[in-house]
C-alpha cells in the first residue's frame, strides 16, 4: 500500500523568529519512503537539522518577520495491516526492563504520574497486568473523554483532562500514557499522519496523537482516541508527552494563517506526479 502524506501550513510573524521544525518523518520510516520528504519553507532560509534524544528529525531556522509557509509532500509504502493486536503480551517487571526503557515511566510536563498515581490504583488495581490492562486504560479513557475540537487548551494536563472529560487526540493520550505510567507499565507519546483509510471519513485531515506500551520485549501501539486497529499510521515524532514533540516551536509570537494536511491511499502513479 501506498500513501501519500503531507501539509501546507503559514504562520505569521512580527518580527524574526527562531523555530525547531518536527515537520519530518521520523527516520525509523526512512526505508518506506518511496518518493519526496524534504522541507520546503517560502521565504527559503537555511535550515540546519539535528537528531535530538529520542532519535526524532528536527530542522532549526530563523524566520523573517511575514509570512511563512512549511510544505512537505511525500509518498511512503505501508504493509497496509491494521496495529498489532497481542493480547497475551505480558508486563515486565520493572527490575527487567531495558535501561533506555525507564524514562518512560516518569512523570513529564503534561503526564503528572505522582498526582494520578492513586486514582491510577484504584481505578485498574483488580485488571489482570499486561496487555488486557493497557487496553482497559483505553477503554476508560475512549469513554471519560468527550471530543470537542473547540476545547483544545495547549496548556491542558492527564490530570485536568481527567477532571474536564473533555478533549482532542493529544488529551486522550496524555491521560493513558499517564495511567500507564502509573501503573509501571512503560508508555511514550506518538505523532504523526493517521488517515481514513478503511474507516468513513470524518472531517479535515490533522495530525494525530496516539501512544506505545512497552510489552513483551517490544512497543505496541494503542490509540483511546479512535479506540480501534488502524490502517495506515505514520510516525513523525515520539517522547514523553507533547512537549518532546511540538511540530512547530516558535521562540516569539505567531498567527496561524493556513493549515493543511493530507494523508490518502495512492497508487504507483503517484510516485511519478511531481508535487507543486
Amino acid at each position: 500500500m501506498l500513501i501519500r502524506v503531507g501539509y501546507d501550513i503559514i504562520f505569521e510573524h512580527p518580527a524574526p523568529t527562531p523555530i525547531i521544525a518536527m515537520l519530518y518523518l521520523h527516520p525509523s520510516r526512512g526505508p518506506s519512503i518511496r518518493r519526496g520528504e524534504c522541507l520546503l519553507v517560502e521565504p527559503p532560509v537555511p535550515v540546519s537539522e539535528y537528531i535530538d534524544a529520542f532519535g526524532n528529525r528536527c530542522g532549526r531556522l530563523l524566520a523573517p518577520a511575514g509570512p511563512m509557509r512549511f510544505w512537505n509532500d511525500a509518498v511512503v509504502e505501508d504493509d497496509g495491516r491494521p496495529d498489532c493486536q497481542n493480547p497475551a503480551a505480558e508486563q515486565h517487571e520493572i527490575h527487567d526492563l531495558p535501561d533506555q526503557i525507564l524514562t518512560f515511566l516518569l512523570p513529564s510536563r503534561y503526564c503528572e504520574v505522582d498526582r494520578m498515581v492513586d486514582i491510577a490504583w484504584q481505578l485498574f488495581s483488580a485488571v489482570p497486568k499486561g496487555w488486557a490492562r493497557v487496553q482497559a486504560i483505553c477503554d476508560f479513557v475512549h469513554n471519560h473523554i468527550r471530543f470537542d475540537y473547540m476545547q483544545a487548551r495547549k496548556t491542558r494536563t492527564a490530570y485536568d483532562v481527567y477532571q474536564e472529560r473533555v478533549g482532542v487526540c493529544r488529551d486522550y493520550t496524555h491521560l493513558a500514557v499517564t495511567l500507564c505510567r502509573c501503573l509501571n507499565i512503560p508508555a511514550r507519546y506518538c505523532t504523526g499522519y493517521l488517515g481514513d483509510i478503511g474507516v468513513p471519513v470524518t472531517g479535515p485531515m490533522d495530525f494525530s496523537a496516539w501512544f506505545e506500551a512497552y510489552l513483551d520485549g517490544r512497543w505496541y501501539t494503542f490509540d483511546p482516541r479512535n479506540h480501534a486497529p488502524r490502517i495506515g499510521r505514520v510516525l513523525m515524532a515520539y517522547g514523553h508527552d507533547a512537549a518532546d514533540v511540538a511540530l512547530l516551536t516558535s521562540f516569539g509570537p505567531s498567527r496561524l494563517e493556513r493549515f493543511t494536511v493530507w494523508t490518502d491511499e495512492v497508487g504507483e502513479e503517484a510516485l511519478s506526479i511531481q508535487p507543486s
